[in-house]
């Protein structure tokens, strides 16, 4: 393939400079995240992207994407049982706590047994009761991950299978991925669009971050939400800033979550003004930023400009 057009000019930033990393999380999905983190590619120079969001990442679809690298991801382990060992005792059907071996018949009519794949979470209980030999533990595929090239720099992103498991470790993958090909192409920054909610796939991202910015909803849900957001990037002791999008649709609750965040020492770099030309941005595979002028545009630069200089006080 050819080479990525971030590629052909690095600017490097020292033998041994590591990258700043960004994270924008959520407490819940469809709080505008992906859609403010779109915006900030457009604006940040000198990065690598990261989707993090690897079951549901989306990102890619306003980046005009140019894939130059596609992996396999394998995670865990997979039992499958050969049929020609199998002596049918259905002893191992018995024991599986999860349901995941069933009768079946060969091509040639023998009675076997077989795994289904969704429901095995590789655990090995059936390889370890086998009488015959028959239950051999394969590694699994979980997924796929990918570099792209994209009008606004290179992306690292991935894709979970259908009842893929071990998100947190495609993330983890994803995000090591990300700051390897920044600190070869001398990019200052990855910028991370990370997985919504609290779990095992946004503890995966925050790890190795130097800010985290955290977009929430003027709701009673929302503030809830970035309250749990913020109790776990406090735990690993990261700054965190706060984007409150479509604040002027509850000024009221945006004033609250003002509030808080100030009793609490988290700054509110952001309140974006709700703006149909959001949707219609991405309809043309845009970020609002591209899409023209506009009141929330602004504020978006705005923002940029406030998060960009906590992230050099950071590195300082």
């Amino acid at each position: 393939m050819s080479t990525p057009r971030s590629e052909q000019a690095p600017a490097q930033t020292g033998d041994d400079a590591a990258p700043r990393q960004l994270v924008v999380l959520s407490g819940k999905g469809g709080t505008g995240k992906t859609s403010l983190v779109a915006a900030l590619a457009a604006l940040a120079s000198d990065k690598v992207l990261a989707d993090c969001d690897v079951d549901a990442a989306d990102l890619h679809l306003v980046l005009d994407l140019h894939p130059v690298r596609r992996e396999v991801f394998m995670s865990g382990k997979e039992a499958r049982i050969i049929p020609e060992r199998c002596s049918a005792c259905g002893l191992c059907a018995d024991q599986c706590r999860f349901d995941a071996i069933h009768p079946a018949r060969t091509d040639g009519g023998r009675a076997t047994y077989a795994v289904d794949p969704i429901a095995c979470e590789g655990c090995g209980l059936c390889a370890r009761v086998c009488t015959s030999g028959a239950v051999e533990l394969l590694d699994a595929r979980r997924g796929e991950w990918f570099v792209s090239d994209t009008r606004h720099g290179l992306l690292v992103h991935a894709h979970l299978d259908i009842g893929g498991e071990n998100s947190g470790k495609l993330v983890t993958l994803v995000r090591d991925q990300s700051a390897a090909l920044a600190q070869e192409t001398g990019a200052g920054l990855v910028l991370v669009d990370g997985p919504p909610g609290i779990g095992c796939p946004v503890i995966a991202s925050v790890t190795g971050a130097n800010l985290a910015l955290a977009v929430t909803e003027p709701t009673v849900s929302g503030a809830h939400d970035l309250q749990r957001v913020a109790e776990l990037v406090k735990g690993f002791g990261l700054p965190l800033a706060v984007c409150t999008n479509k604040a002027d649709l509850n000024p009221e609750m945006a004033a609250e979550i003002r509030r808080v965040c100030a009793e609490q020492g988290f700054p509110v770099v952001g309140e974006l003004s709700y703006d149909t030309r959001v949707v219609r941005a991405q309809v043309e595979g845009k970020s609002i930023i591209e899409y023209g002028d506009s009141v929330v545009a602004d504020q978006i630069r705005g923002l940029w400009k406030i998060v960009e200089a906590m992230l050099q006080k950071e590195e300082e």
